[in-house]
């Protein structure tokens, strides 16, 4: 998969917590991407959309 066009961008929630956080690349078409902030050569995991959608619900619930 070329990831090549991804636009990474992590929460405005994140604040300045030394790296602690995650990007999120949702500009592909049928996938969404994930990786650490602070190892961002280290790894990225994917999604389908409708996956990734349910997952930021419950964690809006959660919150």
């Amino acid at each position: 998969m070329d990831v090549s066009d991804a636009r990474w961008r992590k929460s405005t929630k994140s604040g300045n917590n030394q790296g602690d956080c995650v990007e999120v690349a949702d500009n592909l078409p049928g996938v969404v991407l994930v990786r650490d902030t602070k190892d961002r050569d280290g790894g990225t995991l994917s999604f389908s959309p409708a996956s990734w959608r349910g997952f930021v619900e419950l964690a809006k619930r959660a919150a």
